[in-house]
């Protein structure tokens, strides 16, 4: 395949697949074969099964020449990170202390969603432990980098998902985020990631992180996180704490322009300090929403760090993951991981609580915050893609990764829909990234104003590894 194939949105495989220009067997095939060439470089994939894949997008194929297309996805190639239940591989979530066997037959909402749209998996992801930090390297996996350059992190935890997307071995993939995690990588990796309202989208089994966990799509364009958001948030009924289908159009709801809308921006929350290059390149940015018709205030929405109350509430969920382990696995297991563990261990219920109490009400100044701007805007991260196989940049003051985080978590804990969207390349040449925060349950407007920047900025750039290999 060319350069400008391997490059092509789920959209526009989707509109060619129609009118039969391509088929899916030859784009799953090139993709694999660009996997199979270059993530040496990046050990973005913890699962490849050509022939499976293959057989998928066969079926798919079939379905096209008897016009018979299936759903918003047939054809469409996914990344799937090893979070999510695949009934035709394990799930192993990074970890040596999961016997993949029990994991089989078995579907994840998402997935189960995906499938119903005719997707075709293209294997399964790298993940942290447990999806428990926000970088991607595990003892079973080791380090994800990031393809801009490999001797840099991808970010996490759904890293893996996040350099497949960057590097055009996928045109769409699964992520979970319960701190950042499908942000902190869409940031590093100069993608689109969406971290939809709490319960839009159907999660089961339930996360070990409660309430912070959201599943959301990651992609190169906003239209294709819209295109993903209306097949993945259809109901399923495990998930007790899903909301209702809403029948809402995302694709339909990306037009028009921002007349009317307040939109509040922030560069620093009140309390982070920021990369100059983000900052200046935040700040042009907004512009472009005053060029959309829309109101942009620059105010902080006036919370303190919540850095404490986050960690108690996420680490917490850390050690619920790992409370059935036994002595000997956790021995197998993340060092990182089980230090954060012990100091959860060490937790009081009230001290849990506590930091449950201070969750809603930072969910209560928001919902005030959003009755008079409609939007947040703020950087995704302050900083911009660091070395690899570390939890922290070097010389960073402290050890566990939300600290250079502060951007995400706290929309984990409020569960609003926040969206990152590649905002250029910093001086060093690596991305950056900047987040759009609504309304729970606005995730349209979220996506419509990201994809409205997106056609105003458009980030064009690929890094060096995602075309090696094409040929003409």
């Amino acid at each position: 395949m060319s350069e400008e194939l391997r490059t092509l949105s789920a959209l526009e495989l989707k509109k060619a697949f129609e009118r039969r220009e391509l088929s899916p067997v030859e784009v799953a095939a090139d993709l694999l074969d660009h996997v199979q060439h270059h993530d040496h470089a990046l050990n973005a994939w913890c699962l490849i099964d050509r022939e499976t894949t293959l057989e998928i997008a066969e079926a798919s194929e079939q379905r096209y020449l008897k016009g018979e297309a299936q759903g918003l996805l047939d054809g469409i190639p996914v990344a799937v990170k090893d979070v999510f239940l695949t009934p035709m591989w394990p799930t192993l979530k990074g970890s040596r202390t999961i016997d993949g066997a029990s994991t089989l037959n078995k579907r994840s909402p998402a997935t189960a969603a995906l499938e119903r749209h005719g997707y075709v998996p293209l294997g399964k992801t790298t993940t942290p432990e447990f999806g428990w930090k926000g970088v991607t390297d595990s003892p079973a996996c080791g380090p994800t980098n990031n393809p801009w350059d490999p001797s840099k992190t991808a970010g996490g935890s759904s890293g893996g998902s996040a350099a497949a997307v960057s590097a055009c071995m996928a045109p769409l993939a699964l992520g979970t985020d319960a701190g950042g995690s499908i942000r902190i990588p869409a940031g590093f990796c100069g993608i689109v990631g969406h971290k939809p309202t709490f319960g839009e989208v159907p999660h089961w089994p339930a996360s070990p992180f409660g309430t912070l966990a959201h599943a959301g799509p990651m992609t190169r364009t906003v239209a294709d996180a819209a295109l993903m958001m209306q097949a993945l948030s259809e109901t399923d009924p495990r998930d007790s704490q899903a909301a209702p289908r809403r029948g809402t159009d995302y694709l339909g709801a990306l037009e028009g322009d921002l007349s009317g809308l307040r939109i509040a921006y922030s560069n620093n929350l009140g309390y982070v300090d920021v990369d100059p290059d983000i900052e200046r390149a935040c700040a042009a940015a907004v512009e472009v929403f005053r060029d959309l018709g829309a109101t942009v205030v620059e105010v902080d929405p006036g919370f303190s760090n919540p850095l404490a109350a986050f960690g108690h509430l996420f680490y917490g969920g850390a050690a619920n993951a790992c409370r059935d382990l036994t002595p000997r696995q956790r021995e197998q297991m993340d060092p990182g991981l089980m230090q954060v563990v012990a100091k959860a261990e060490r937790l009081s219920m009230l001290d849990y609580l506590a930091a449950v109490n201070e969750r809603m009400t930072l969910s209560e100044r928001m919902a005030v915050f959003h009755q008079k701007y409609d939007l947040l805007v703020t950087p995704t991260l302050p900083i911009t893609a660091f070395e690899t196989n570390r939890e922290v940049p070097p010389d960073w003051p402290n050890t566990r990764w939300p600290t250079w985080t502060p951007f995400t978590y706290p929309f984990n804990m409020t569960g609003q829909p926040a969206l990152s969207v590649p905002l250029g390349l910093a001086g060093n040449g690596l991305p950056m990234g900047l987040q759009i925060v609504g309304r729970r349950f606005e995730d349209e407007r979220v996506l419509k104003a990201g994809h409205l920047f997106e056609q105003l900025r458009p980030f064009t750039d690929r890094p060096s590894l995602a075309l090696a290999g094409a040929t003409a």
